[in-house]
């Protein structure tokens, strides 16, 4: 049986391939590419995880490679305390997450983040100190660079949610008439039950622009900023 070759790794030669450092810049490179392309069409999409969740994800799978290769070639039989530490630290990204009180997601990037950190720090456990510079350094472009373009693409996109309170459930019909004149077409509608008895009717919408002219003019804040003249709504904003 034959051992697979990338072709794209055979065209650009030895140095693109192994461990060497400029493999892994071409590795990390590729990964932060292809994680902020799919992080771009998530966040247009109103999803939780934009940017660099997707990046520091990918970024993490590809430094897991690089280190249990290294691991498996020094044969130094520490695999097995290596799992069990990114075991440990995922169970710890997981309880950093929670739900706001108004369904949003809470926590998501920098779990992920305290997980990619972990394999930085196994990296430099195995005496990858370059790569681990290397690896560190993205993940702080990441986390430093994108938010902004994140939140660009977010108020860009033809899909958004916002956290509306009512003063009377009975103004829901009102809202959802002026959505609809001025071109919006709401996806969903979920009353938020962590309000209960506060007097407001609190509501999680899921809206989608289809004028043509909002879509060319107007971003999220200036939609939500006009729908906040409507004298029945206590407060709104968009859900991030």
């Amino acid at each position: 049986m034959t051992t697979y070759q990338d072709p794209l790794a055979m065209f650009l030669g030895p140095w693109a391939t192994g461990s060497g450092i400029e493999a892994v810049i071409l590795k990390l490179g590729l990964a932060l590419l292809l994680g902020a392309i799919i992080g771009w069409e998530r966040s247009t999409k109103r999803h939780s995880a934009g940017f660099r969740t997707f990046i520091l994800v990918i970024i993490s799978g590809v430094c897991c490679i690089l280190l249990e290769g290294h691991i498996l070639a020094a044969s130094k039989g520490i695999h097995i305390l290596s799992a069990a530490f990114l075991i440990a630290v995922s169970s710890i990204s997981i309880h950093s997450m929670h739900y706001s009180s108004r369904n949003e997601i809470k926590g998501l990037t920098t779990a992920i983040a305290l997980w990619a950190v972990g394999l930085v720090g196994l990296m430099i456990g195995a005496e990858l100190y370059v790569i681990a510079l290397v690896v560190f350094a993205v993940l702080m472009c990441t986390l430093s660079w994108f938010p902004k373009m994140e939140r660009y693409c977010k108020n860009r996109s033809n899909h958004f949610e916002i956290h509306l309170e009512l003063t009377n459930s009975q103004y829901l019909q009102n809202f959802v008439t002026t959505i609809r004149r001025l071109g919006l077409f709401i996806d969903d509608i979920e009353l938020n039950p962590a309000y209960a008895g506060s007097g407001l009717s609190v509501y999680s919408i899921s809206i989608s622009i289809s004028s043509a002219e909002l879509k060319k003019y107007k971003t999220h804040a200036e939609i939500i900023k006009a729908l906040g003249t409507l004298d029945y709504i206590y407060h709104i904003e968009e859900m991030l």
